[in-house]
């Protein structure tokens, strides 16, 4: 009967480290539930990181939306994760994500028309704190959901999506394990910047055997690397 219970509890805090992002603000101006961004209709995880559906999942609710949000390079934004692809509906104790789950969030710019898997470059990593001992996970929950971060002032004008990404390690032992939440918004960001960074593919940036991938005993670590690039700064 205890090994029913343990097994029930496992199942349900694996279910419940489902969260999509769904939303965007600027400046602290909400954009609105879905505007701008190709939200999935399932929350479930993406786990095979050799598949396109990394790029930006898949599934999405229909139709998409074809809005495309203005942001001056300098900007805050935020990414706004909810438990369910409907956003925020009420009280829910795994909302944005069940506290139990662990892991990073991030999130990535590409360049458009070009933006399919070769030239995305990471502008906000949230991974493991070894002096406050949370994860980014712990503080996407604190702060319900919202992940804010700059838009590098220096970035050429243009059109981009933003890919923003939850990474849930509780399953991640061993590969595929790890549990990949992620959606894409397009921007158009405005400013006089002249930088076109380095970049990396979707698929690609992220191997099975990355540490960052493949991680044992989440909950005593004393040092973690996020998977993908470095973060681009000006």
């Amino acid at each position: 009967m205890k090994c029913f219970l343990l097994s029930f509890v496992l199942l349900a805090s694996s279910a419940y480290a489902r969260t999509v992002f769904s939303a965007v603000s600027v400046n602290g101006v909400d954009q609105g539930h879905a505007v701008g961004v190709r939200v999935p209709a399932s929350n479930a995880a993406i786990t095979d990181i050799t598949s396109n559906d990394i790029i930006c999942n898949t599934g999405f609710i229909q139709p998409v939306s074809q809005a495309v949000i203005t942001v001056p390079a300098g900007s805050q934004v935020t990414a706004q994760f909810h438990h369910t692809s409907a956003g925020y509906v009420g009280p829910d104790p795994a909302d944005p994500l069940d506290p139990t789950n662990k892991g990073p969030v991030m999130a990535y710019l590409a360049a458009v028309p070009s933006a399919t898997q070769s030239n995305w470059f990471k502008i906000f990593e949230s991974g493991y704190d070894t002096t406050t001992r949370q994860w980014g996970s712990d503080k996407l929950f604190i702060n319900g959901g919202n992940a804010t971060f700059t838009i590098p002032s220096c970035l050429k004008a243009g059109q981009y999506l933003l890919r923003a990404e939850a990474i849930a390690l509780q399953n991640a032992a061993s590969y595929p394990g790890a549990q990949f939440y992620m959606s894409c918004a397009q921007l158009s960001i405005t400013g006089t910047g002249t930088t076109s960074p380095s970049t990396v593919s979707f698929p690609g940036a992220y191997k099975p055997t990355d540490p960052g991938i493949v991680v044992s005993g989440i909950y005593g670590v004393t040092s973690y690397r996020a998977p993908g690039p470095a973060v681009f700064s000006c």
